[in-house]
């Protein structure tokens, strides 16, 4: 596999849809598109690119099984991309609490 950029591994689980089939797929231990699209409200070629899409950025790896593709979450790869997101998470908390006490310091020049 090559090197995934953060913003391609973030725009993979940032879409809603693979997030839902991230889920599933843990939940049921993998899956095919079939077996996901019975679960979504999308097609199975939707499911098949967006499982596509989870493909190229690590986060399945597919095995053939029978006529069908069988997907199954890389967790190694799902907890590097949870650790990256948690740690961007954390640096605009920062941010954020630094623009709160700016602002409440501008509040009290203007109320004083």
């Amino acid at each position: 596999m090559s090197l995934v950029t953060d913003d391609e591994l973030w725009s993979a689980v940032g879409d809603p849809t693979r997030r839902r089939m991230l889920d599933l797929l843990l939940a049921g231990s993998g899956g095919t598109a079939t077996t996901l699209s019975e679960q979504l409200p999308v097609t199975r070629q939707a499911v098949a690119k967006h499982l596509a899409v989870l493909d190229r950025v690590g986060l399945v790896h597919v095995t053939p099984a029978g006529r069908e593709r069988r997907y199954e979450v890389d967790e190694a790869q799902l907890a590097r991309a949870v650790a990256q997101l948690s740690s961007v998470g954390a640096a605009w908390d920062a941010r954020l609490q630094r623009v709160k006490r700016i602002a409440e310091a501008i509040q009290r020049g203007q109320d004083g």
